[in-house]
């Protein structure tokens, strides 16, 4: 498909006159009842940033913002998908094509056929996604005011509905169980992001390939089992087998006078947070986040990259003999080693049980003889009955500087001969200069300023200055 630019004007013009409605069946606000079908002309040609939406119906809801049920049709990596989206106000909080994109020409059609059965097809009645509801009786598809997208019969019992199929945000009065979880995608990225309900805590993790490391969690007092968990107007409660309160995550006490609207998942970066909608700002603002830094969270820097004291990345650079870099590769000690970098550690977990080991050796040589293992993390157990743990780790990311003295050893795998000749020992000494370096001048430019304020202050109060009272 050749890819063109067009004006952003353009864009908006194009998309108004994109529907054509098919006059079969009955369609108003509130609902689409069996026969309707709808038709979403997409452009012949590729244009980067494109998106057509036809916006079908919504809640009947008078209080700002409402719930939207809308056809889409957008730009996408060089082909257009074609998706079933509900949006609160102008925030997206479902879509057909969130696990599995569908991808379309010429046109993205939504039929709810005389079976029951809600489709999105594309030419020819070629069908990209379906809800599988045929010859259960469906009479409509409608919007609750809950923001639950349902397809009911005649007596309005529910045979499919959005809430069965969550994606990276839980709606207030939406559960969540522990066979379903939230699950977000960066962009360019093979890794993703998903918040999960266990028995015994609710948590984050990044997801890559085979691995799966958590970064937050939440655990219930009195190690208590969950089952569920849903958003109420102050937080997300934590239930039991026996549908009883265990605990809550809260939101800020300040805005429970304004109803939790949602619990978002984000693409980008991993947060999870707790959100309201602000009338007097119209925009919806977070009332709770999960991760407070964002040297906290998994992707914050590259793969090898370390997240410093303030905030910034810092590489690890490896001088090697070896043109192959690749540490999985070297599968014992005879051709690879461990090597320490002091100051760090990780905010990856992984839910396997820990190694209990007698000392940092032992935890170094169990990486080295594991092909799949680049890296490990060593606690020496400073405290009163903390043991020594080894944690093995199939990617070097979530990597963040800590103070000294912690009892955490990181180490990584490399090949033999990183350190050499008059190089020998550069790679820690580089990450402790670096970071040491990078958060000195930043400490020196904070206090430099401070300096400064404060003689301007003082000069302001001092007889003489051009300082004008009033």
């Amino acid at each position: 498909m050749k890819k063109t630019k067009t004006p952003q004007i353009i864009f908006s013009v194009y998309s108004v006159l994109l529907v054509l409605l098919l006059t079969h069946g009955r369609c108003d606000l509130g609902s689409i009842h069996v026969g309707h079908k709808l038709s979403l002309a997409v452009p012949s040609e590729y244009i980067d940033g494109f998106v057509g939406r036809a916006f079908l119906m919504d809640d009947g809801n008078r209080v700002e913002p409402k719930f939207r049920v809308a056809l889409s049709a957008e730009a996408n990596n060089g082909k257009y998908s074609c998706s079933l989206e509900v949006f609160l106000g102008d925030f997206k909080v479902w879509n057909s094509g969130h696990y599995s994109q569908f991808y379309t020409t010429d046109s993205c059609v939504l039929e709810l056929g005389e079976d029951g059965d809600l489709l999105l097809m594309g030419p020819k009645d070629r069908v990209g996604w379906r809800t599988g509801t045929s010859g259960q009786g469906v009479e409509r598809l409608q919007i609750l005011k809950t923001g639950n997208l349902v397809l009911v019969d005649a007596l309005n019992l529910v045979k499919w509905q959005s809430f069965n199929f969550p994606t990276d945000v839980i709606l207030w009065g939406q559960r969540l169980d522990v066979s379903t979880r939230l699950t977000s995608f960066p962009r360019n990225s093979s890794s993703f992001y998903t918040f999960e309900i266990r028995h015994d805590k609710v948590a984050l993790y990044l997801n890559s390939g085979e691995l799966k490391y958590s970064y937050w969690e939440f655990r219930p007092p009195e190690n208590k089992n969950v089952s569920f968990v849903e958003l109420d107007s102050k937080g997300l409660v934590l239930f039991d087998d026996e549908y009883n309160r265990i605990t809550r995550i809260p939101s800020r006490r300040s805005v429970w006078s304004s109803r939790l609207r949602l619990l978002a998942l984000g693409n980008e970066t991993g947060y999870l947070g707790l959100y309201f909608y602000s009338p007097k700002r119209k925009e919806f603002e977070s009332s709770f986040q999960a991760i407070n830094s964002t040297c906290d969270l998994p992707l914050a820097c590259k793969p090898y990259g370390i997240c410093t004291f303030s905030n910034a990345c810092s590489c690890i650079q490896l001088t090697t003999k070896e043109k192959d870099t690749d540490s999985t590769r070297f599968c014992d000690g005879a051709q690879a080693e461990m090597l320490e970098l002091n100051g760090v550690n990780t905010v990856l977990r992984d839910d396997a049980p820990k190694r209990v080991i007698v000392s940092k050796t032992a935890c170094a040589n169990l990486c080295l003889d594991d092909c799949k293992c680049v890296a490990a993390l060593y606690s020496s157990g400073n405290g009163a009955g903390n043991s020594r743990q080894c944690s093995l780790y199939g990617l070097v990311a979530g990597i963040k500087q800590v103070e000294s003295g912690t009892g955490v050893s990181y180490m990584i795998k490399v090949p033999k001969g990183t350190r050499y000749d008059h190089r020998k020992g550069s790679v820690r000494k580089w990450v402790l200069i670096v970071v040491g370096v990078v958060d000195g001048l930043v400490v020196m430019l904070i206090l430099g300023g401070i300096s400064y304020h404060l003689v301007q202050k003082r000069r302001q109060k001092l007889p003489g200055s051009n300082n004008n009272n009033t």
